[in-house]
């Protein structure tokens, strides 16, 4: 039988807030436990709850970013549980009427295609406290300094039919709080987690099939293995004769499984109802317009942009705008080398391996957008060839000054002497008779293939620096003569 995955993703956005979302206590990670959390955040009796109107504005600035709907009327209701890192008892949410609603994302798919998957809702409310169970033996400790931090509960509408599809609408929206800068998506810092929804059915059924959410994924990668290990999981155990049961499931990267955690709540298990503490939200259309005045150049235009301006492909100008900091990256270093074309391959070549392999993101990389130009440059005016750019990229990379320095102190310039260059084919040509005899005897299309022969033999010759150009210049000018 085909199967067909049916995926839907919630994601909880941590916004880039000074204080926390009804308190003053400040959101700044990393501080020792305990050390950030307020009376309000506690839950101590007496304690009454103030909205942070920052919050409501990075909010609504979300919604116009996605196309969606803007409530001008949304309301704080209370979720109640109990959980050791959720002093009060209750959590402070949106359930029936949040700040935005019926919005979309387009993301590109790997043939090139678009895709727009809708997204459903997106509501305020306050983070918990994290459970430390490592450091104490037999125990859980408590540290309260992320309770009552705002987030931004991102739901989307079960349009994601792969684990690829869930990654690509995971990092488009990834770069579109980003550009907003309301929040900085830190994945590692928990500043962005993702709980996946996950069902398989026979493919051309319409009906849903039971699904299982599996909670706070907290890396693209990880994303990815967990939704496809779900499918498997859900694939087999039906062709085996069992059934899905609706419940949270955890996932463990060292062992790539998805284990149960509890069975699925439902709304009624919340007991909600309206915060008596809050009263309604109400913002009117000049609030909005304010705001929408206020956007930035978000990823879609930066990408047109990119095609009509630099006369990249889709596929390029799309990941170039992938985030801010590489998009304003590679414009920087474009502007610096007077060539776009070729700062973007530099930007998603070796400055994005070199990134990967030391686990960077681009604005921890060592290499300025500025020095990247300057490098490029070097290239366009023949001082060196793109081999040797690369040897001086490294260096470049590992701190041993600009291209410039690297270039002199190493005595790297390019050959572009004829007369040299001659020098150099002639030894060559005299040292290889029997490919030159091969060479002469070969017709049109298979002395194309032949002459790579020779132009690897010249520049190992001349130590990778004679011009390229050049060498094929004047070593078809001797072997054709």
């Amino acid at each position: 039988m085909q199967w067909e995955a049916v995926i839907g993703l919630e994601v909880h956005v941590q916004l880039a807030t000074q204080s926390k979302i009804f308190s003053g206590a400040p959101t700044t990670f990393g501080a020792e436990p305990n050390t950030q959390a307020c009376a309000i955040d506690l839950g101590m009796p007496g304690m009454l709850p103030v909205f942070n109107g920052k919050a409501l504005e990075m909010a609504v600035r979300f919604g116009l970013a996605i196309g969606a709907h803007i409530n001008k009327v949304s309301v704080f209701d209370r979720k109640n549980y109990f959980y050791p890192d959720l002093p009060k008892g209750y959590q402070i949410s949106q359930l029936d009427h949040p700040i935005v609603e019926t919005g979309h994302i387009d993301i590109l798919l790997d043939n090139g295609e678009t895709k727009r998957i809708g997204v459903t809702r997106a509501h305020l409310e306050e983070d918990a406290g994290k459970s430390l169970h490592e450091d104490f033996h037999g125990m859980t400790g408590i540290d309260l300094n992320r309770a009552g931090t705002p987030l931004l509960e991102i739901v989307s509408e079960p349009d994601l039919r792969s684990a690829k599809e869930a990654v690509a609408y995971l990092r488009k929206l990834h770069a579109i709080i980003t550009y907003l800068g309301i929040s900085d998506g830190d994945m590692s810092q928990g500043s962005m987690r993702c709980d996946c929804n996950v069902s398989v059915r026979p493919k051309g059924q319409t009906e849903l099939g039971t699904r299982t959410e599996i909670k706070n994924v907290n890396s693209f990668r990880f994303v990815e293995k967990a939704i496809n290990h779900e499918i498997e999981r859900q694939i087999e155990l039906i062709e085996d004769g069992g059934k899905v049961v609706q419940e949270t499931r955890l996932y463990d990267s060292e062992r790539d499984e998805t284990r149960s955690m509890r069975s699925k709540e439902f709304a009624n298990d919340y007991r909600y109802f309206p915060d008596p503490d809050l009263l309604p939200v109400e913002i009117d259309d000049a609030y909005i317009e304010r705001i929408r005045e206020t956007l930035p150049e978000l990823p879609e235009a930066k990408q047109a942009r990119f095609q009509s301006q630099y006369g990249l492909n889709a596929t390029d100008a799309s990941i170039l705008a992938g985030s801010r900091e590489q998009a304003d990256y590679f414009e920087m270093a474009a502007e610096v080398a007077g060539d776009a074309r070729l700062a973007a391959n530099w930007v998603m070549g070796e400055v994005a391996k070199f990134l990967n392999q030391h686990d960077l993101d681009i604005g921890r990389c060592p290499v300025s957008a500025e020095a990247l130009g300057q490098l490029i440059q070097r290239i366009r005016d023949n001082t060196i060839s793109g081999k040797i750019a690369k040897d001086v990229f490294e260096a470049m990379w590992a701190g041993e000054g600009s291209a410039d320095e690297i270039i002199d102190k190493r005595g790297l310039k390019q050959v572009t002497d004829t007369g040299a260059i001659e020098a150099i084919v002639d030894e060559v040509i005299a040292n290889n008779a029997p490919q030159v005899e091969q060479y002469r005897a070969s017709d049109d299309a298979k002395r194309g293939k032949l002459i790579g022969f020779f132009v690897g033999q010249v520049m190992k010759a001349s130590k990778g620096k004679a011009n390229p150009q050049l060498v094929n210049q004047v070593l078809r000018q001797k072997l054709d003569s």
